[in-house]
């Protein structure tokens, strides 16, 4: 027993090195994107400023450069280099710059209160792009150089496995080694030898009695357990904490914020969504007169979704498919490019979901929110809940222009996958939340994968194929009884 704490205190030594040592590398990050924006500040913007503002001894200024950077940087995961592809680490710091570097522009075009020259902050941000990407490079191979993948085995028991792939998709395998994947019938009786030497278990689908077993054993012995939930270990992370009968209690309800944060969220939707119109306007006047001309068709899609307390509305598209594309009355899933029925400008439009743009005025209506879960047609989603009753705990809250399962998911994410994400944020209901998802969805506007439509062999064509799927995925209802 002596031995195994000797062991947990080595190692936990260890652990304050490492974070050390990363947070030493993100603040040099910082530092590197400032020197740019500084320099360009002291030597060119404050000479040409009518009032008396010395950037020299405000020191506010700075900070508010780095907190707007830093705030960017969570929301992109640029702190992230552990699990974070290197090309999305680049992409994710540049797009952080973009934001900071404007919104400081702004600041002090208000502060001069006269348009200032734009060259030298170009300038600034070509320097920070280039010593950003030597960050990424610097900072990615000297983080897995000094810090040897984790020895990973996978335990799944129902829902059949696939995190192995999933980790060689996403380019994590450099992070994570996995050494096994095993049932979990392979650790009865509470044996758990197979564990020794192990740093990291990745647990899919297991039951809570045996997976207690294993996050106890794991927290015992200073080995790192990534849990993928099911729907009711989310809706418990969502729980409020209480302490009643001497006992620590987690009290959980239905979707039930306060009535400032509605509130808030609602005064934000419409004065945000105010402000889009009037900045896409001109863009969306542009799209709709290249729509008609295109085929002489209507330039607006209307369909029918389903939003708060399941009450439907016609959710508002540009028009990206042929005319009459579901005339036959089969409601389909778009197949993305693979999908004959899409224009080539509906192929532009969606690659950037500037299709998306009209739903501006679903939420100055009140039909959806700038963040929730994106809406679904009843008659898909009367499929999903046959099959996945859970399903329709998403309509708990208004629908949304964006969510949770588009920033960190996929457009072909899997309906069970969507819905546990789309859980995550109706079990913790924030404006911070909601921030993140706003910033954070910018990023997915580039990223092709988050854009594209369902893989063939994937959640295709119509309800019928959407039937196939769980037949073939029973294990997702079994890993939820």
């Amino acid at each position: 027993m002596r031995q195994r704490f000797k062991t947990s205190e080595y190692k936990n030594i260890g652990h304050l090195t490492r974070s050390i040592k990363l947070r030493l590398m993100f603040a040099l990050d910082v530092v590197m994107v400032l020197i740019p924006f500084l320099f360009i500040a002291l030597f060119f913007y404050e000479g040409r400023m009518d009032r008396d503002f010395s950037l020299r001894v405000n020191w506010l200024f700075i900070l508010l450069f780095a907190v707007v950077y830093v705030i960017c940087a969570i929301a992109y995961q640029v702190f992230q280099i552990q699990i974070v592809r290197i090309q999305e680490l680049v992409y994710s710091q540049i797009l952080s710059l973009v934001v900071t570097d404007f919104v400081m522009f702004i600041i002090i075009w208000l502060v001069n209160m006269r348009f200032p020259n734009v060259i030298p902050m170009l300038i600034a941000f070509a320097v920070q792009c280039a010593l950003a990407v030597l960050w990424a490079f610097v900072a990615h191979k000297w983080y897995f150089h000094s810090f040897r993948p984790a020895k990973t085995l996978i335990i799944y028991d129902h829902m059949a496995s696939q995190v192995n792939e999933l980790l060689k998709k996403e380019g994590m395998d450099i992070r994570f080694k996995v050494v096994g994947v095993e049932h979990v019938s392979k650790f009865q009786n509470g044996d758990m030898s197979r564990l020794e030497g192990i740093d990291a278990v990745f647990l899919s689908g297991v039951h809570s009695h045996e997976r207690n077993q294993f996050l106890k054993y794991c927290t015992f012995r200073d080995i790192n357990a990534y849990v993928i939930p099911r729907v009711g270990d989310v809706i418990l992370a969502g729980a409020q904490r209480i302490y009643m009968l001497n006992l620590p209690i987690l009290k959980v309800s239905r979707y039930n914020p306060s009535h400032e944060y509605l509130f808030i969220k609602r005064f934000f939707d419409i004065v945000l969504s105010a402000i889009a119109i009037g900045i896409a306007s001109p863009v969306m006047l542009v799209l709709a007169i290249i729509i008609k001309r295109t085929d002489g068709g209507p330039v607006l899609y209307r369909q029918v979704r389903l939003t708060r307390y399941r009450r439907e509305f016609e959710m508002l598209k540009f028009r990206s498919m042929i005319p009459d594309a579901e005339k036959d009355g089969i409601a389909r899933l778009s197949t993305g490019d693979n999908d004959k029925r899409v224009t080539k400008v509906g192929r532009f439009m969606r690659r950037y979901r500037l299709d998306e743009l009209p739903q501006l005025f679903n939420i100055i209506k009140g039909d959806m929110s700038l963040v929730g879960p994106r809406p679904e047609r009843p008659e898909i989603a009367k499929v999903y809940e046959s099959r996945l009753p859970e399903f329709a705990l998403r309509l708990q809250v208004r629908a949304g222009l964006t969510g949770i399962a588009q920033v960190y998911g996929r457009y072909n994410t899997e309906p069970y996958d969507k819905l546990l994400l789309d859980l995550t944020y109706i079990s913790k209901p924030g404006l911070a939340q909601d921030v993140k998802v706003m910033l954070a969805t910018i990023k997915t506007l580039f990223i092709k994968d988050s854009t594209r439509g369902v893989d063939a062999g994937q959640v295709t064509a119509d309800i019928s194929d959407i039937n196939e799927y769980f037949r073939k995925n029973e294990d997702i209802k079994d890993a939820e009884d």
